[in-house]
């Protein structure tokens, strides 16, 4: 059961970054943000009442920061969504399990002290090394359409995503439910939005584009609470191995999505990276899960 938990929170994800190519067409990247934790907010806001989970906190400042590096992620992949094929978008955005391990091994030969033996990294070099060759092969039709800067910007949302998920395991060792840390980065997404609309502006309002705003916040919500129910079922690192790869489902949904919804082509050279970074990740995954076996969730 938790394996199917774990493949509709990819489904639902993927519903979202629909949602937010739909949306895109009629707001701009602020409004998305701004609508998606205002959304976000009052959802989880009443599911913390349920379940009656406090939403006081004694560790305001790594929220906040956790804030910072989430909102700077999600901003990135809504404008990759907006202009590169979902696809390409949502794989870019997937990499943040490369990025982590990336981090790994430079934190490794960098603090490690001179003369000491140190586990070999060679395995996860190599899985960067390849990951990261993908990329350069998923882009290549990008470059060709003049979306190099869409590209990079999606690059980064990944990067963005990995610093975002180191935060989210510092909170959960400091005693933070799950509930409490989605409902303030609902908190500083609203912000960061409201603030980005007093910069760039508001789109003229029209409800029926206004209809595509009301799922980009649920289902966001409701996609990390599949996630963190199928964490929650696991027994053992098995089980949590398996459902952290499972995560990686939410790019062939959006490949489906792409192709069925807005027709994107993607030259079967960008298809073959797209598999090498799927590839590269889950064997990120899996390396790193041998190195830290309680790591908690990543999160969208």
């Amino acid at each position: 059961m938790q394996a199917v938990w774990m493949v509709l929170s990819a489904l639902v994800f993927s519903a979202m970054a629909v949602c937010v190519k739909f949306a895109a067409a009629y707001f701009n990247n602020a409004e998305l943000v701004f609508y998606r934790g205002l959304i976000g907010m009052a959802f989880m806001a009443v599911f913390a009442r349920v379940r009656g989970t406090s939403l006081a906190t004694d560790v305001l400042p790594m929220h906040i920061w956790r804030s910072v590096v989430g909102v700077t992620a999600l901003s990135a992949w809504f404008y990759a969504i907006a202009h590169l094929p979902l696809a390409t978008a949502m794989t870019l955005n997937y990499m943040s399990s490369v990025w982590i391990a990336a981090f790994l091994v430079g934190g490794t030969l960098l603090f490690s002290k001179a003369g000491q033996r140190i586990p070999s990294q060679g395995p996860l070099v190599l899985t960067i090394l390849a990951s990261f060759a993908g990329v350069v092969m998923l882009l290549q039709p990008t470059v060709a359409q003049n979306q190099v800067f869409a590209g990079m910007i999606g690059l980064l949302s990944g990067l963005g995503a990995a610093f975002a998920y180191m935060q989210v395991m510092v909170l959960a060792r400091a005693g933070e439910p799950e509930t409490r840390t989605v409902f303030y980065f609902a908190v500083g997404t609203t912000i960061a939005g409201a603030l980005g609309m007093a910069v760039v502006g508001v789109s003229p309002w029209a409800w029926q584009h206004g209809l595509w705003l009301l799922p980009i916040g649920l289902l966001a919500s409701l996609g990390q609470l599949c996630m963190t129910k199928s964490y929650a079922m696991s027994s053992n690192h098995g089980g949590t191995l398996m459902v952290a790869n499972l995560q990686y489902s939410g790019i062939v949904f959006s490949a489906l999505f792409s192709l069925l919804l807005f027709g994107d082509q993607i030259p079967l050279l960008g298809w073959a990276g797209m598999a090498l970074i799927i590839l590269s990740a889950i064997a990120a995954t899996v390396l790193r899960a041998r190195a830290a076996p309680n790591a908690p969730a990543e999160e969208h």
